[in-house]
């Protein structure tokens, strides 16, 4: 059985294809690390911690002392959040904006959680 040329470059050119894929596959991440700060549960304790902060507060804070209170916070873990700025801060805080609408600014949220509490 003769094979031509065109057929012996078809398998190499198949037999390429599958490595180059294999060698993609082995370098996607497959699993979240250890210092993934971008999940669901990470938002969910900056928002918690958020929130003590400003309940603990009876005056609203800047953006840049909210940040330093957040991270002095003892359920704030550093090696996990080590990449928590005040512009990371911002953009926690404008995604809690958009999902609850009657909220616009830092003042509003500390308004909200004082007026809760009184109740």
């Amino acid at each position: 059985m003769d094979l031509s040329l065109s057929t012996w470059m078809m398998v190499a050119f198949v037999i390429g294809m599958i490595l180059s894929m294999w060698k993609i596959y082995k370098f996607l991440p497959t699993r979240t690390l250890v210092d993934d700060d971008t999940g669901e549960d990470t938002h969910d304790l900056l928002i918690d911690i958020l929130y003590q902060i400003l309940q603990e507060l009876e005056e609203v804070p800047s953006v840049n002392e909210l940040h330093t209170k957040m991270t002095e916070h003892k359920d704030f873990d550093e090696k996990k959040l080590w990449r928590f700025n005040p512009n990371k801060l911002n953009q926690l805080l404008n995604k809690h904006y958009l999902k609850n609408e009657h909220l616009h600014s830092i003042k509003d949220i500390h308004q909200d959680i004082h007026s809760s509490k009184k109740l």
